[in-house]
């Protein structure tokens, strides 16, 4: 069956490019051969771990002693392979349906008869006690306006009463589009979902420095005493973190790629290290690169072969350490230079009005 059709395309331009039996190499964007090749100024590697990781070796079926398989072809294929209870966590991000590269089709039915057949497997191959989470957006069409993709998600998985809803996380981002008939889009979500009462959470390398750090109990037996964690404070649900865009150190010819960053969160809580994390729709290699640089198995399939030879080549820079990437936790940096200089016709803060002669700010 492919993918987000129920025929199988002739491959185009806007079609994927199956996977061949053994397929040739692939030229990148001479952009990526420079990001691949760059030192890695924003990577949390030492040279112990990045000798730890350089012997860890890529697969394209899998095993259960395999260290990362990143298989070239259809989910399906791949998860025909896992035992039942095998995953600790999987994390993905499915085509939206909105006319991608790698799609097929437009059409939100699509998507829902796509992940109503995805689900289950995944369901089935993770563990009790294993997390699985699911990044979306919207779907945009003319007739339908937007539609919340993380409702359509939600209501495939709460069929299934060994799965229950944990967090809906909003992944926020300063940059992207700007609408001119609605307000621009800013966020996405990522749905995260626990197989069983007794899950795998561990906040402690998630933790955020406080807002204030100093603060102190005023009252009880611990008054005066600093009342904060010293590792930090838990993220909350809302994640501040910059998407994939031309300038960052991310980009690759892939047109939708989320951070590294944000897989790395979700990866250090929600599994344990050595457990093996799942990416069923592996794109540009995110979720894979997350999972070896944070010590986990991974396992993974994409089903075109340019994005699967882009991903290879991602994790194995990231295997020898000179990918660059930004690592969770990263502040955002105030903007500088002449892009953050105002001109001086522009408004400096919210609009005001006059309300019985006096400003009031709206």
């Amino acid at each position: 069956v492919w993918p987000l059709s129920r025929t199988k395309p002739t491959p185009s331009a806007s079609a994927p490019r199956p996977c061949d039996t053994n397929p040739g190499p692939t030229s990148l964007h001479t952009r990526d051969r420079y990001l691949l090749a760059c030192p890695p100024d924003d990577a949390r590697l030492n040279g112990s771990a990045v000798n730890q990781y350089s012997r860890m070796t890529i697969h394209s079926t899998y095993s259960p002693t395999a260290d990362c398989v990143i298989r070239c072809g259809d989910w399906r294929e791949l998860l025909a392979q896992l035992p039942p209870d095998s995953l600790d966590l999987t994390v993905t991000s499915p085509p939206y349906c909105l006319g991608k590269s790698y799609e097929t089709s437009r059409d939100i039915k699509d998507f829902q008869h796509e992940q109503r057949s995805l689900i289950p497997r995944v369901i089935s191959s993770t563990r009790t006690g294993g997390n699985i989470c699911w990044q979306v957006g919207y779907h945009v069409s003319r007739r339908a306006g937007l539609t919340p993709l993380d409702f359509l998600v939600h209501s495939i998985f709460s069929e299934f009463p060994s799965v229950k809803l944990r967090n809906r996380i909003i992944w926020t981002f300063g940059s992207g589009p700007h609408a001119s008939r609605r307000l621009s889009g800013r966020h996405e979500i990522v749905l995260w979902y626990s197989k069983g009462d007794d899950y795998y959470f561990n906040v402690d390398p998630i933790r955020m420095p406080q807002k204030y750090p100093g603060k102190r109990h005023h009252r009880g037996d611990k008054r005066g005493e600093l009342s904060g964690n010293p590792l930090g404070k838990n993220p909350g649900d809302v994640w501040s973190i910059p998407n994939v865009k031309a300038a960052s150190v991310e980009k690759t010819t892939h047109p939708c790629q989320f951070p590294i960053g944000l897989v790395q969160g979700l990866v250090t809580a929600l599994s344990p290290p050595g457990g093996l994390v799942l990416d069923p729709y592996l794109g540009s290699g995110s979720t894979a690169i997350a999972a070896v640089l944070e010590q986990r198995r991974f396992v993974g399939a994409e089903i075109d072969t340019v994005f699967h030879s882009l991903a290879l080549q991602r994790v194995r820079a990231a295997l020898d350490g000179t990918l660059r990437y930004r690592p969770y936790g990263k502040p955002i940096e105030r903007p500088s230079g002449a892009v953050a200089a105002r001109p001086p016709h522009f408004a400096h803060g919210p609009k005001e009005t006059q309300v019985n002669g006096g400003a009031t700010s709206l």
